[in-house]
């Protein structure tokens, strides 16, 4: 199979850069953030700036798709009224961007209920969601991400994105990290705890709901509830989960994100993104047999 693999990137110089990285690393779809991650402030997107984003997107040979990840700073779940409203606009900011820039996924965190507990954490999101997705249209969808856990943050069951699925509604999506979930502890190392864990998945959330995938080990344990990532094959999930991935025709059409340390970027970048292209051609473990049925 030719994967949908890619990386995060960054779009210092120009938001058009993101398109020409991907292009340097062979990735046919990349990962960027449209505004600053860690502010909540961030200038207006330059028009001229998202022509040549668009322009260089059509034109390349290489680069099929771009999809957006949202500011660390947003908590849907949150009780605090100041954070929520913080929260609102600029996912709405956010929204507007991925729209300007024909980004199809917008990916985000749910946040922590701060103690609140789980219910009433799932009921701010989805009803922050309603909010936000009926004020802004468009088509581009929100993926929440799955989470490692800890400190009232929601997403560490399948069964809070399940909740959160059924309170909104068609422009909200699914995005899978296989270190948060490893973290979360869901065993995907063997592949009896592959199936059972994609099977769970699927009972539950539904694989035809998940459309992005974030490939990165993990620094610590199964269940450590600690959100490290690591480069791939040099964690504690090793290489056979990402074989089984990478081989897994359900996975086939899923664009798949590596978001692993930066240091040096380019050289870590080009050794993850080697690596999966190995292990999709069957130079690694061997994928899990049959596979999940969408």
């Amino acid at each position: 199979m030719s994967p949908l693999l890619g990386c995060h990137v960054s779009i210092a110089g120009g938001i058009y850069r993101a398109v020409e990285r991907g292009e340097r690393f062979g990735c046919p779809v990349v990962q960027i953030f449209t505004r600053n991650q860690r502010r909540w402030d961030s200038k207006p997107l330059d028009p001229h700036a998202v022509i040549q984003f668009r322009k260089k997107l059509s034109e390349s040979g290489v680069v099929r798709s771009v999809l957006a990840h949202g500011s660390y700073l947003l908590n849907p779940a949150t009780g605090d009224k100041s954070l929520a409203e913080r929260t609102r606009d600029a996912l709405a900011d956010e929204l507007y961007r991925c729209e300007a820039l024909g980004i199809d996924y917008l990916v985000i965190h749910p946040g922590s209920h701060g103690g609140d507990g789980e219910q009433e954490g799932v009921r701010r999101i989805t009803a922050l969601l309603k909010n936000v997705l009926a004020s802004t249209g468009g088509g581009t969808a929100v993926c929440i991400e799955t989470t490692a856990g800890g400190g009232g943050i929601l997403g560490c069951r399948f069964e809070h994105i399940r909740d959160i699925l059924d309170g909104t509604g068609d422009r909200v999506a699914v995005c899978m990290d296989t270190c948060h979930i490893f973290a979360a502890g869901y065993d995907i190392r063997t592949r009896r705890t592959y199936r059972r864990t994609l099977g769970e998945f699927d009972r539950i959330v539904g694989l035809g709901n998940l459309k992005v995938l974030h490939l990165n080990d993990s620094k610590f344990e199964l269940g450590s509830k600690r959100d490290r990532h690591e480069h791939i094959g040099m964690g504690t999930m090793g290489k056979a989960p990402f074989s089984f991935i990478m081989r897994d025709n359900v996975f086939r059409d899923i664009p798949k994100i590596i978001e692993t340390p930066k240091e040096p970027e380019t050289e870590g970048d080009m050794r993850n993104l080697s690596l999966l292209r190995d292990l999709a051609r069957g130079r690694g473990p061997r994928g899990p047999g049959r596979g999940m049925r969408k």
